[in-house]
């Protein structure tokens, strides 16, 4: 499947009001592992979601910013769309944007590590935990990884069991296997 954008008019309402609502602009493209939904705040990218049903993609954002105004497709930010569709696509392509991160203290520590893992490269969540100096946080660890809104720019995909096995992705363990092994075959 090739990697192209679909303009995508939000079939929701969206939630605004006059006391200086945080607007998110947000676009829906497609990849090779589906469909994506590229979401900006004025400090950078608050949310990249993978799925296969753009409308259920656009009503998880809304569920994660419920006090937004959401502005969907313009033709200025559907060319940053098809940047992050290019880093789904191609491993280790560098994203080089802004990042909005939101978490507590604990989710951004994880998720910092997670962007220290090399491309091709697997770590558990219990090394995760050494990393970040909290060894028995390991199921904090991996509540942080699913609390990751920012699918392929924070790798919680690098991210398996001790036994090395996949397990739970946000957005579905056929893509992170997909994801593992695009970045595997980059690396050999």
């Amino acid at each position: 499947m090739t990697s192209t954008l679909t303009r995508t008019t939000p079939t929701i309402s969206t939630v605004a009001d006059d006391n200086g609502t945080e607007e998110i602009r947000f676009a829906v493209g497609e990849t090779s592992l589906g469909a994506i939904l590229v979401a900006s705040s004025a400090t950078g990218i608050a949310s990249i979601l993978l799925g296969d049903d753009p409308a259920v993609l656009i009503r998880d954002l809304q569920d994660r910013f419920p006090k937004a105004r959401l502005i969907g497709a313009d033709r200025d930010y559907e060319a940053l769309v098809a940047r992050v569709v290019g880093c789904v696509d191609t491993p280790g392509l560098d994203l080089n944007l802004p990042l909005d991160v939101r978490g507590t203290a604990f989710q951004r520590r994880v998720w910092q590590a997670l962007q220290a893992i090399p491309v091709g490269k697997k770590v558990t969540y219990a090394e995760v935990a050494r990393r970040i100096g909290t060894p028995k946080a390991v199921r904090a660890v991996a509540s942080a990884c699913a609390a990751n809104n920012l699918a392929v720019a924070i790798p919680c995909h690098r991210v398996v069991r001790s036994d090395g096995s996949l397990s739970g992705y946000a957005w579905g363990v056929e893509r992170k296997r997909v994801l593992l092994d695009r970045e595997a075959a980059q690396c050999r």
